[in-house]
């Protein structure tokens, strides 16, 4: 069977094609040496590639062998140039790439083209700006709420319903899908320690969100607008915010997230881009509380983009699912956060990434991270690997999702997978 030929049903067919960057195997050590120019792949030569079933589809050597006028920006070690150059050429070039693989007269330039995943290393897709990371689900917010704070009237702070509440977080520690994460050290004190002590996180978690990387980039001092999402945002993937709960606590307080939250932060290898989900696109939960206009997306004209996505995803500890957050019911969208990000001014990078913050759903089994699963700490999750509240070294934690696509088809979403190693 030719490579391009995906079994039916598969959730990486032709309607889906995400962006990643590949090496092959046979590369020395995996490191960039420029363009892919007119063959495919190469020793030490990263290129982009687009999935399609169990292989790839080195796509900078097929835009140079098919003549394509977008091949300066395929031909590339990593996706920002293909990033920076906006919706036009984000959507040319997909149905120039669905052309190719679907097209039998394309098929002997581009079954040459195509390699195993076996046989390739995926790496980090894109060169991270900024990163910024969101707290959107009001399930894990109240969640978190009534753990830490059992007696207030209202589990919710009383900005929560009002703006997407986000911290800046540290791009440098963005790391792609399969790379190890070594257990952090830090300050941390207990309620009733005397002092804080220093060592290595005891109380370490996951948190499944979803990641939006932003491609084309804004001018500072020019809020971006709820209707200009789709301008700016290229496309999505599954995101993992590692967290150091007992680092947190004792650092969060009055300046937010710092050290509990910058060591590791893991991304898929995949970029989805948005145009391979408008099946997957939902209402958010409906809003309790009056919006300022430049978040308001009960409007006539915001009612045209419903701003959701259906996004079903799945969290697995040694192999074990432990939980199934479901994205649609996440209050605030990711346009949402966009405008908010921007509101003041601040400017968008070609790379920029933002989490959706932890997913979770309504329900026990649909809690996203460990903290809202055991209670924090109080309750056992019972693996066939043994009894855990928080993660022990050498556990395995893989994110995995996918979303309604065309013709009742599945979109699959790259995987996100770490395990978790010793202080070094």
């Amino acid at each position: 069977m030719p490579p391009f030929d995906v079994p039916e049903g598969d959730p990486f067919g032709p309607h889906n094609l995400p962006y990643g960057v590949f090496s092959l195997n046979n590369s020395p050590d995996g490191s960039p040496e420029g363009s892919s120019g007119g063959s495919s792949g190469g020793a030490g030569r990263r290129s982009v590639g687009v999935r399609l079933g169990d292989h790839v589809l080195d796509a900078g050597a097929a835009a140079v062998e098919l003549g394509s006028p977008y091949a300066a920006l395929l031909a590339r070690p990593t996706l920002n140039p293909l990033l920076a150059a906006g919706r036009t050429a984000w959507s040319d070039v997909r149905r120039a790439l669905t052309a190719w693989v679907t097209v039998p007269a394309h098929r002997e330039t581009v079954a040459p083209l195509m390699h195993p995943l076996s046989e390739v290393t995926l790496h980090l897709p894109f060169e991270v700006a900024d990163y910024v990371d969101f707290y959107a689900s009001e399930n894990h917010a109240r969640n978190v709420g009534r753990i830490f704070r059992p007696d207030a009237e209202d589990s919710l702070t009383p900005n929560w319903k009002h703006l997407p509440i986000g911290y800046h977080g540290r791009s440098g520690t963005v790391v792609v899908s399969g790379t190890d994460v070594v257990r952090p050290s830090g300050q941390r004190k207990a309620p009733a320690d005397p002092a804080p002590v220093f060592g290595p996180s005891v109380r370490l978690d996951i948190e499944a969100e979803v990641g939006f990387v932003v491609g084309t980039p804004s001018p500072m001092g020019t809020p971006v607008a709820l209707s200009d999402f789709r301008d700016h945002v290229f496309g999505l993937c599954l995101l993992n915010d590692w967290s150091a709960r007992d680092l947190q606590a004792w650092e969060y307080v009055p300046l937010g997230p710092f050290l509990g939250k910058s060591f590791a932060t893991s991304v898929s290898a995949w970029i989805t881009p948005l145009d391979a989900l408008e099946d997957a696109r939902v209402a958010p939960p409906a809003r309790t509380h009056p919006l300022l206009p430049y978040l308001d997306d009960t409007t006539e004209d915001a009612s045209e983009d419903p701003g959701g996505y259906d996004l079903r995803i799945s969290v697995a500890v040694n192999g074990h699912v432990v939980s199934e957050p479901p994205f649609s019911t996440m209050y605030w969208t990711a346009a949402q956060q966009l405008a908010h990000m921007t509101v003041n001014g601040a400017s968008l990078r070609t790379g920029d990434l933002y989490g959706s913050g932890t997913v979770s759903g309504a329900s026990d089994d649909e809690r996203g991270s460990l903290l809202e699963l055991t209670w924090n700490g109080r309750d056992t999750l019972e693996l066939p690997t043994g009894k855990r509240t928080f993660l022990e070294d050498a556990d395995v934690v893989t994110l995995t999702a996918w979303a309604p696509g065309p013709h009742g088809t599945r979109v699959g979403l790259g995987e996100v997978t770490g395990r978790v190693v010793p202080t070094a």
